[in-house]
């Protein structure tokens, strides 16, 4: 299981002395619900096995180690994020934790094409110039969505 690994790497809720807060991108329903996540250091809603907001979390949060661009419709990855190689093979699997996750993801991203365009394409921005982002082999969209 690769988000099994979550828990105690913490690196996507975290942020090194010397680097910029990371401003976690928020839907227009997650900022009448959060206002605003802001990571300095560790994520206030970091717990000791996860995220306290459970699945309430922000869905920038929920789809990283992904990235999505808007524009070209393709799916992007964290290249730093430890758990990329095995996500990546289990997507050979359709009944596998990866695979469900960008199921799940892919399915949330069509909604947010409809209702939230423009949170769509500030996380892309934020996560283009905050991680090192590599094209996901796999592609979920194809030119028929």
């Amino acid at each position: 299981m690769p988000f099994d690994h979550c828990a105690i790497c913490r690196r996507c809720c975290f942020v090194e002395a010397g680097y910029p807060a990371l401003e976690i991108t928020l839907t227009k329903k997650e900022k009448k619900d959060l206002g605003s996540v802001c990571i300095e250091s560790d994520c206030i809603h970091l717990g000791p096995v996860g995220c306290t907001l459970g699945e309430s979390r922000p869905f920038s949060c929920k789809l990283y180690p992904l990235a999505y661009n808007p524009t070209r419709r393709e799916i992007y990855y964290d290249t730093e994020c430890p758990v990329m190689p095995e996500y990546i093979r289990q997507l050979e699997d359709s009944a596998s934790e990866a695979s469900k996750h960008l199921a799940g993801c892919k399915s949330e991203l069509i909604k947010l094409e409809k209702t939230d365009s423009r949170f769509l394409k500030n996380n892309f921005e934020i996560d283009s110039d905050y991680f090192d982002l590599k094209r996901l082999p796999s592609q979920p969209f194809s030119k028929d969505n």
